[in-house]
């Protein structure tokens, strides 16, 4: 009977057809087996590899070690491998570990056995048997079993407490086998050079009896000095018989081995009986992982197959484990004049004004260990236009001298990465002298910046870095990732797995501040996971569709973050890959998510009576025919006011590019103009009043219902004349700051880097650019950045945490913002002839007869939101405790293109939020009858 064969090295379609060869031939069904604890990618060329262990270790997040775990289950079922030796749970606490370092999770013991229970259950999940090692703890050794025996002496109370502890915690998930290691350890035989997977007392009376775990036990590699050395020729195979085990791994000359195995039988060493049980053992496990129906592999896009998932696997890692360790005067974003977004040349065409700007060297890029470019070192020069320079470990001290020379007061931030060092700790990971000479001198400048691209026992070498981040790999895709957190597109949120010197231990690292929504398992909320997962294709289909280049998904539901999601990237270019902290032109969502906010603050304090008019707060307007016109109609967009007045067709020439005029623009701000509308374009400080002349003198039409801008202009600059401060003050102060919503904003250039901002569209006409970080809406734009129809900015975690507080009650963390009656009156069904509330949008009221309902089917009708041109959404539905936040840039290119509202994009998620929670799709959907208004005692 054959046991199992263990894959090693080769390409993926050469083991497949060996697979299938000798499953064909044999009798009985073959366990195949790898050592693939970081995916089929180290051990299989053309299949990408996946982070380490360490580097899981560094994320904070459960599910996502829950999914690494899955997708290398689906690679090993793809192929037709039944068990992987996997996942490592020693804990690492000797940083000279030889053999599991950087394998490791780490050297929380917690954190060990959660991650290693999470990863288990992603492998068995797919159908592949998973494999706690090695038995009974492998971390705190100083010796390779591969060269030799390791000693450990710890006594039994300390290997409970801590090496143990993993172990035990695995059993109790699940775990389908457990491979035992090759390690001396006294204190549970000290039988001189008796290996543990060679001994009845670690084996039997440890594993089976003390901890009744009962599943399969593999040996470690009996080829391995560590046991060779001392049971050779087959005597090791015997002896792991002995100790219990039930399969053998590797163990060398099988021939030699079952002849002296058989001789122990015959010496009644070892009972036949014992043999019967394990193999009874081993068959029903075959039965479990699906050998009774073995199937040939299909070889038909089989490599493909192998490397799906895996560079969005690698991104979601990195993103989440790069460490911030220590930061100097904020250098994330790194900001140095002259050095990013530099405008260079341009003209604004056909008006004579022109803006030039000189890039100027102010940063340095030396690479450690590198000879040639790589991805960080080019994102250096594009980013920041640096000098890069490359100081390869085999360059000697001279050379070092010559580089600190030339570096020296030359730059603004020198900034420096670790590459290409050896994974383990021998002679300093490799980095050589001369090199660690330099990267501390380098490190003593001012504005010097640290980043190490392997294991993190390395960062040893900079304790008193000014600025260090940890990387933990150095592939492309980290590099990539790095270099985006250095430009500020994203917030480190990895935690050290392990302590590397006195001032860095363990669980140590820069992370944003503790978020008030916390991230919870949608399984806890009563939600479907799988249901919920099929966000991510409708997700998929928008950018394979051209709908938006990218997109983020937040849903929360009981005051938790059930599903927070990045997809694609800010442009079709792929270049730059959206994260969930990038900001998005929010559109028309200001309205609900800045106006209507404001209005509510000012009706709920007395100050403001929605029932007045529009000359009660604007004496601008009076005589006009708008004064008349009630800030609920206003509200509900049944004043008569026309959608929009185009305000910049009078400061633009005839031709059919629409040039902005020198009368009305200049390319750099002065004294007279210094209200931006765009990169290298200022509108004159005097139009502000032209613009509002030009809305009190538009048409005004019956009272009927018609969405406009202009109803939100207008209260927007009631928000304004009631308070004494601008809108984007007012939210700010008396919301966003204390939410803690420390993003969204108006004119976000002014607090972020570009690189965190996706921009939104290419206008062919008046501004002749591509829009990113001023606002899209080009009448906002002539504001300055803030109306009450457009301007706003946000992410989606902050847009989360304004919508948690309405669906509070007003509160939020304790704090009170708002009275539930007035959130109830506000957004309530308030027309006749439409189906809004006063400031938000609602669910059609005949949702259940549409062909497309709107926002969707099974939306409540006590739901309340918007939807923004730039293709955005904001959806609360109280009755659920559900909020639903789409943020995307689908004008980006294209301005009018209509895939996302055509493919139903933002709808089908949102019902596939509902069908996740079960929600019936064919209950009523019947909305209740408008508020009947009141009289109410006027308020001012």
């Amino acid at each position: 009977m054959w046991g199992g064969i263990c894959l090693f090295q080769g390409d993926p379609l050469t083991h497949a057809e060996h697979i299938n060869f000798y499953q064909g031939i044999s009798r009985t069904p073959i366990f195949f087996c790898i050592d693939a604890e970081n995916g089929l990618g180290m051990r299989m060329d053309s299949v990408e590899g996946l982070p380490r262990q360490m580097m899981l270790g560094a994320t904070g997040d459960p599910g996502l070690i829950y999914r690494y775990g899955r997708l290398v289950g689906a690679q090993c079922r793809r192929i037709g491998i039944q068990v992987n030796y996997a996942p490592v749970v020693d804990i690492n606490n000797n940083p000279d570990n030889p053999v599991i370092n950087d394998r490791s999770f780490g050297e929380d013991k917690w954190k060990v056995a959660d991650y290693g229970v999470q990863y288990m259950r992603g492998l068995q999940d797919e159908g592949v048997m998973a494999c706690a090692k090695h038995f009974p703890g492998h971390g705190d050794v100083a010796v390779d079993s591969h060269l030799d025996l390791p000693v450990i002496t710890k006594d039994k109370r300390q290997l409970d407490s801590l090496e143990l502890f993993p172990f035990r915690a695995l059993f109790a998930a699940g775990v389908g086998s457990v491979m035992i290691a090759h390690l001396y350890i006294p204190a549970i035989d000290n039988e001189p050079n008796r290996a543990t997977s060679l001994s009845y007392n670690n084996v039997t009376k440890l594993l089976r009896k003390q901890l009744h775990y009962q599943g399969i036990s593999f040996t470690d590699a009996l080829e391995m000095k560590g046991v060779a050395k001392f049971f050779p020729d087959g005597d090791a195979s015997v002896q792991s018989l002995i100790a219990g085990n039930d399969m053998l791994c590797l163990p060398g000359d099988v021939g030699q081995s079952l002849g002296k195995i058989n001789a122990a039988i015959k010496e009644k060493k070892i009972r036949w009986k014992d043999i019967d049980t394990r193999v009874k053992k081993v068959l029903y496990a075959k039965y479990v992982y699906g050998l009774a129906h073995w199937q040939p592999i299909n070889k038909v896009h089989l490599t493909a197959d192998l490397n799906e998932g895996i560079p969005e696997m690698r991104r979601q890692v990195a993103v989440d484990a790069l460490t911030v360790l220590r930061e100097d005067a904020s250098v994330f974003p790194l900001r140095v004049a002259g050095s990013s977004g530099a405008a260079g040349e341009r003209d604004l065409v056909g008006t004579g004004l022109q803006a030039r700007t000189k890039k100027q060297k102010k940063v340095a890029y030396i690479g450690m260990g590198l000879t040639e470019d790589n991805a960080f070192s080019r994102r250096m020069r594009t980013d920041y236009n640096a000098h890069v320079y490359f100081f390869d470990y085999d360059l000697d001290s001279v050379k070092a001298a010559a580089a600190l020379e030339l570096l020296s007061n030359r730059y603004e931030a020198i900034v420096i990465g670790l590459h290409n060092y050896a994974r383990f700790p021998a002679r300093n990971f490799a980095i050589s002298k001369p090199a660690a000479w330099l990267l501390h001198e380098l490190q003593q400048k001012e504005k010097a910046v640290t980043l190490f691209f392997g294991n993190p026992y390395a960062v040893k070498n900079s304790c008193d870095a000014r600025t260090i981040v940890a990387c933990y790999e150095d592939d492309s895709v980290t590099q990539t990732v790095a270099a985006d957190l250095l430009n500020g597109k994203f917030v480190a949120r990895g935690r050290l797995p392990v302590t590397v010197c006195d001032d860095w231990k363990a669980g140590m690292g820069i992370v944003a501040p503790e978020r008030l929504l916390p991230v919870a398992d949608p399984v806890r909320l009563g939600m479907d996971t799988a249901k919920l997962k099929k966000i991510d294709a409708i997700a998929q289909e928008a950018i394979d569709k051209k709908a938006a280049p990218g997109c983020v998904v937040l849903v929360a539901k009981d005051g938790k973050i059930a599903y927070e999601k990045a997809f694609g990237y800010m442009t079709y270019d792929k270049t730059e890959p959206v994260y969930t902290e990038t900001l998005y032109d929010m559109a028309s969502c200001t309205k609900i998510c800045a106006t209507t906010m404001a209005v509510m603050k000012l009706y709920d304090e007395g100050r403001l009576d929605v029932q007045k008019t529009l000359g009660d707060y604007l004496p601008w307007v009076r005589g006009s025919d708008k004064a008349a016109l009630t800030l609920s109609d206003v509200l509900l967009h049944q004043a008569g006011l026309v959608p929009d007045v185009v305000f910049y067709k009078e400061t633009v020439d005839s031709s059919k590019e629409q040039n902005p005029l020198p009368a009305y623009f200049t390319f750099r701000p002065d004294s007279g103009h210094s209200v931006r509308v765009a990169e290298n374009l200022y509108l004159r400080n005097d139009w502000k009043d032209t613009m509002e002349l030009r809305i009190v003198q538009s048409k005004l039409g019956t009272r009927k219902y018609v969405y406009s801008d202009n109803d939100f202009i207008f209260l927007g600059l009631i928000v304004e004349a009631v308070t004494g401060m601008t809108l984007d003050q007012y939210v700010k102060k008396t919301y966003y700051d204390p939410l803690g919503m420390t993003v969204a904003g108006f004119k976000p250039r002014e607090r972020f880097p570009l690189g965190r901002i996706a921009p939104t569209a290419d206008e062919p006409i008046f501004r002749h650019q591509l829009i990113r970080g001023d606002v899209h809406d080009p009448g906002s734009a002539m504001f300055g950045g803030v109306a009450g129809h457009a301007g706003l900015f946000s992410d989606a975690y902050d847009l989360a945490l304004l919508e948690q507080m309405l669906l509070n009650g007003g509160t939020l963390n304790g704090v009170p913002f708002l009275k539930p009656s007035t959130i109830e009156f506000f957004t309530a069904y308030h027309s006749d002839i439409s189906r809004r509330g006063l400031g938000f949008d609602k669910p059609e009221k005949d949702n259940a007869t549409l062909k497309v309902p709107y926002p969707c089917l099974s939306a409540s009708p006590q739901t309340f939101g918007h939807t923004g041109f730039t293709g955005t959404c904001v959806w609360v539905d109280p009755k659920y405790n559900l909020i639903y936040i789409f943020l995307s840039n689908r004008v980006n290119p294209e301005e009018n293109n209509p895939r996302l509202s055509g493919l139903s994009i933002r709808g089908r998620i949102q019902e596939t939020i509902y069908q996740s929670m079960g929600v019936d799709m064919n209950a009523s959907t019947k909305a209740p009858a408008p508020v009947k208004k009141k009289k109410r005692r006027r308020r001012g």
